[in-house]
């Protein structure tokens, strides 16, 4: 009885002592010959114990997922499998590197007093057959909690370089990664101050699925710009189509279709061919990009409403303009945020008058006549930029407006008259409203975000807000529909007022 208490001593001696662990994991040694019975029963490859062993031998236990999928005699036969794997398939795309088993899979050594059939070769099978393997690359961990394995830090490095280039000049971007001073502005235009990145990288080794690996320039960006699982919605180019008009019509700026198709499109000038697959999928980028401009613009100053003066030399009713209606200009210096390539939102910083306006002023009989227009016409949103101009695609015979600073800012009459009429066009205009100026003009402003202010037959000024910037109707962003009608025939915006 000491004997056999003595030999099992000495067993769990030896086996404590041999075993070790592989992929970090903590080894228990099995000597229950009926927990080993049970656990074959439920092996993934079936396995049988011939005969019982005087002597005890050292066995490799192969786990996936901690369920067994065999006993080896050999584990040998994984790593050279691995080597051989490797050396064929990933030595090309990974160099200087080697293949893993990966995290699900498990090996634990232990001794056993009996012999089981040999299936070596069929382990190494399951895990080939099934890819249970991992290469050992660089993990690089970003603050906003996306991670990401590359092969060569150098791509990585040259790919974030190449996706902030989207945002911001090539100039800018070395002189602030040189900490150089940004010349001034010498004239109009705009100056890049400053880049921020908000998200914070961690790089350490790691170890990922080939599937997993994101193994070039390219793939790196594509993440940069649209991380993961973001739904690809692509363009077919028709006829007449211009790099403005696909950016209208999927909500992108030209700037943005540039440049996701920068293996395609070379220019916003350049004719696109009809059939011409382009994506049009807007940025969802796991980074936020951050650029602060300085821009210095000529904007028009508008002279107060009109001055209206009693004359009783004209008859009632009748009306005569004494001074004419110019509108000045001014110089102003804008503080401007871009995230990710969209201006968020701007500040004037200065801003000096450079011509007078000067205001209108109109002698009358008795009173103003109500609803006839000057002739004259003032932009109906303030701070404007033109973000489809006449003819920006086909049968656009209209400018299309927004306010640099306010996403949904206000709708002004261009001249005064008598609102003719207002209405909604889920398909078209959205909420619109039409003006009659009784001088031969009618304006048109659509795609306002709620019905208009007045209804017809209430006169308005000049200047008087009749509504809010909206996106009703069929449109990809907010913005105002303008249109001049004069005698009858749509007539460019733009001939009438300064663009």
């Amino acid at each position: 009885m000491i004997k056999k208490v003595v030999l099992f001593l000495a067993m769990t001696v030896i086996s404590l002592t041999l075993t070790f662990t592989i992929s970090g994991v903590r080894i228990v040694p099995h000597h229950d010959f009926r927990l080993t019975q049970l656990e074959l029963s439920t092996a993934i490859i079936k396995q049988e114990i011939e005969f019982r062993l005087t002597d005890p031998m050292s066995v490799y236990k192969v786990y996936y997922k901690e369920k067994l999928v065999g006993i080896m005699e050999d584990e040998t036969l994984i790593r050279n499998s691995l080597d051989s794997t490797y050396a064929m398939t990933y030595a090309e795309d990974f160099p200087d590197s080697k293949l893993l088993l990966n995290e699900d899979i498990t090996i634990i050594e232990d001794v056993v007093q009996y012999k089981l059939n040999n299936i070596d070769n069929e382990i190494v099978s399951f895990i080939d057959t099934n890819q249970l393997y991992s290469i050992e690359v660089i993990q690089i961990d970003f603050s906003s909690g996306y991670t990401i394995y590359v092969n060569r830090i150098e791509d990585f490095e040259a790919a974030r370089e190449q996706y902030l280039l989207n945002f911001i000049s090539k100039e800018a971007y070395d002189a602030i990664i040189r900490k150089e001073e940004i010349p001034p502005l010498k004239g109009y235009g705009y100056r890049e101050m400053n880049l921020i990145v908000s998200e914070t990288i961690k790089t350490s080794k790691g170890r990922a699925r080939p599937d997993e690996i994101l193994k070039n320039t390219n793939e790196i960006i594509y993440f940069f710009s649209y991380g993961y699982d973001t739904e690809i919605k692509s363009y077919t180019v028709q006829p007449f189509d211009t790099v403005e008009s696909v950016a209208y019509f999927n909500g992108l700026t030209p700037q943005q279709v540039l440049s996701i198709n920068a293996d395609k499109i070379k220019s916003s000038n350049q004719i696109l061919e009809a059939g011409m697959n382009l994506n049009v999928t807007y940025f969802n980028s796991p980074i936020k990009v951050v650029v602060i401009r300085e821009r210095r613009a000529e904007e028009i100053v508008y002279p107060q409403s009109t001055l209206y003066l009693p004359d009783p030399t004209l008859r009632e009713g009748m009306s005569r303009v004494s001074t004419q209606e110019n509108t000045g200009t001014k110089d102003v210096l804008y503080l401007e945020t871009y995230v990710n390539g969209v201006l968020m939102g701007g500040q004037e910083l200065s801003s000096s008058v450079t011509r007078e306006p000067v205001r209108e002023v109109i002698l009358y009989g008795t009173r103003v006549i109500p609803g006839i227009g000057s002739g004259t016409f003032r932009m109906p949103v303030n701070n404007y930029r033109i973000t489809c101009g006449w003819g920006c695609y086909p049968n656009h015979r209209a400018i299309d407006l927004v306010d640099r600073y306010s996403r949904y800012g206000y709708i002004y009459a261009a001249d005064r008259g008598v609102v003719q009429s207002r209405g909604y066009e889920p398909r078209g205009y959205g909420f619109w409203i039409r003006i009659n100026h009784n001088n031969g003009y009618v304006t048109l402003y659509s795609h306002l975000d709620s019905m208009a202010y007045f209804p017809p037959g209430v006169a308005v000024e000049k200047g008087e807000l009749i509504g809010r910037i909206g996106m009703t109707g069929r449109t990809t962003g907010p913005h105002v529909h303008f249109e001049i009608i004069q005698n009858g025939r749509i007539i460019p915006p733009c001939s009438l007022l300064r663009c």
